[in-house]
């Protein structure tokens, strides 16, 4: 029994995901420690990366959170980071982006910048989301320090995303 337990462990362990993020996740933003926290879980960073399709990036609610919009067609290709990643921390990342209540993880296209090799990633999708959330400014590229002055706000709330402010 021991054996088989270890042999899970172990496998699980080596099971690795290519997720692709965009916002307070990459290197030098708010949240990027969720990522290099050993205790998380494993990751390796990959390379820049952007995605194949257009989305709608913008930032609203009272804590500027970036939100990239399923709404594949409207706005730009985004730039941002392609990480492996270990289960353990693919499971952090779906408690921190409230998977799949707040945001929706799933397969996306994203074309790695240096070696313009195409890669299936797991990207953190707004699925519901306000319309006149479509009316903002538009981004290809989030700095929550930026000249769009509207710094990320740390927050433990999660509420809808039907209660989105604009």
């Amino acid at each position: 029994l021991l054996d088989s337990l270890l042999q899970e462990t172990i496998e699980m362990s080596q099971k690795r995901f290519l997720v692709f993020v965009y916002g307070t996740l990459k290197k030098g933003e708010p949240n990027h420690h969720w990522l290099s926290s050993p205790e998380n879980g494993v990751q390796q960073f990959q390379g820049q990366g952007m995605t194949v399709n257009q989305f709608p990036l913008v930032i609203a609610s009272r804590y500027n959170i970036p939100y990239l919009m399923d709404k594949a067609g409207i706005g730009n290709k985004i730039m941002g980071e392609i990480y492996e990643v270990d289960e353990k921390m693919l499971e952090k990342l779906d408690e921190l982006e409230d998977h799949p209540r707040y945001y929706e993880r799933r397969i996306e296209q994203v074309t790695k910048v240096d070696t313009k090799e195409e890669m299936s990633c797991w990207i953190y999708l707004l699925k519901k989301y306000k319309e006149e959330m479509l009316s903002l400014p538009m981004l290809s590229n989030y700095k929550s320090e930026d000249d769009h002055g509207r710094p990320y706000v740390p927050s433990d709330d999660i509420s809808d995303p039907e209660d989105i402010d604009v």
